[in-house]
């Protein structure tokens, strides 16, 4: 496993790395030498600054390795091109995965009687490359760069006997740069997309008029009348949470608890060492009421977007007071205050996003069986067990064709 310790960022080398020292497996691939990296310190950092420039940096990479190291096995394939002496970087971790965890609850239910004979029924040792804690970026897209992470990836992941290979949740944008994997073995299928609206409004009140049916006008106002009978409620925005963590972390496991679909858990370290190294970026919207936070909402601001990406709500009251609702029309408006010209937002949810005229952010996964023979029987099944194939919501969004 990584062993570097939570909350102590190393530093990294100035001087160029001589990879073949520092790596734990490499092989050759056309006119490249591809290596293994077993932490991101051993990456050189002009380099390591230059691979994630959007608005999840290297920073933000950093902080995923150290908060969450006892979750993941995170690692870094470090492609060398052998004519330009270019490199590139590509995060990638292990993770064991249950098939099922997107599955209707009753088809579940029907493989329970199968797991008391075979516990490990569709849970696999995956390869996953992108980030444990995002979207999927790729450092280039030159050609040479992604052939030769294709040629690499089943490879290792054999030698580690891993059962599948998963591009983890990258955009669509990406579609024609990763063709190399879709045409060569890898099943292409939606992940649970995201949410993204235009802020072309000054207000949510016009928000409202322009965006929204009349009827979800109408039952938008009886919520926030119901909400505002109760004892008022305020808002403050913060970079740094580490004051109130402990307010704050009860709110996330509330809500990451309640959560169908579970994949990482947040640390305390993690939320603070966002705002704390980022703070640029890092917008907390805490809500309080009585003076007790009752929501929070991690957000980060980039280029004129705003990226909603983790919240956390007091259950005991949220359903009551229609937090959910709150704390969206709270954001926008700040949003729409501060210039902020789009919205972005993470997955699920989808019945209230529809009403709230979000637009399908579509992310994919590439995936295949390290078998062989396997792969065209995995390829056809996973077609089926693709959670966003199930959610009843997802087909009436306007350009749900998009995911596809």
């Amino acid at each position: 496993m990584n062993t570097i310790a939570p909350t102590q960022p190393v530093l990294k080398p100035d001087a160029p790395v001589n990879y073949p020292d520092v790596a734990t497996w490499s092989c050759r691939t056309q006119d490249c030498t591809v290596y293994v990296i077993p932490n991101s310190h051993l990456i050189d950092l002009g380099v390591w600054k230059s691979a994630f420039t959007g608005c999840k940096d290297y920073r933000y990479f950093e902080i995923v390795e150290e908060s969450l190291y006892d979750q993941f096995d995170q690692k870094y394939f470090v492609i060398r091109n052998e004519k330009t002496g270019e490199l590139a970087v590509q995060p990638f971790f292990f993770v064991d995965q249950d098939l099922a965890a997107g599955l209707p609850a009753r088809i579940r239910h029907a493989l329970a009687s199968i797991r008391k004979v075979w516990p490990r029924f569709m849970n696999l040792r995956m390869m996953m490359i992108g980030c444990a804690e995002g979207d999927g970026q790729l450092h280039r897209e030159e050609p040479w760069a992604v052939n030769a992470l294709h040629d690499a990836v089943l490879q290792y992941a054999r030698k580690e006997k891993a059962a599948m290979i998963i591009l983890k949740a990258f955009p669509a944008v990406y579609r024609p740069t990763l063709g190399v994997f879709s045409s060569n073995g890898y099943c292409r299928v939606p992940s649970m997309p995201g949410g993204r609206m235009a802020i072309d409004f000054k207000s949510f009140d016009e928000y409202m008029q322009l965006k929204l049916s009349r009827i979800f006008r109408k039952n938008l106002r009886r919520k926030f009348r119901k909400s505002g009978q109760a004892p008022p409620m305020t808002m403050e925005v913060l970079n740094d949470v580490t004051p109130c963590i402990d307010e704050v972390y009860g709110l996330y496991l509330q809500t990451y608890n309640r959560s169908e679909f579970k994949f990482e858990k947040l640390t305390k370290d993690f939320l603070c060492s966002v705002g704390r190294r980022i703070p640029e970026r890092t917008r907390f919207f805490i809500w309080r009421q009585e003076g007790r936070i009752i929501a929070f909402a991690l957000c980060m601001v980039h280029a004129g977007t705003i990226y909603d990406l983790n919240v956390g709500m007091d259950y005991s009251i949220a359903l009551d007071l229609h937090l959910y609702f709150v704390t969206f029309r709270d954001i926008i408006q700040w949003a729409a205050e501060n210039g902020m010209k789009h919205y972005q937002t993470g997955p699920l949810n989808y019945d209230p996003k529809l009403h709230l005229k979000l637009d399908l952010d579509p992310l994919d996964l590439y995936a295949r069986h390290t078998s062989g023979w396997i792969n065209p029987v995995f390829n056809i099944a996973l077609k089926y067990l693709q959670p966003a194939r199930h959610d009843p919501f997802i087909p009436q969004f306007r350009n749900a064709a998009d995911l596809y």
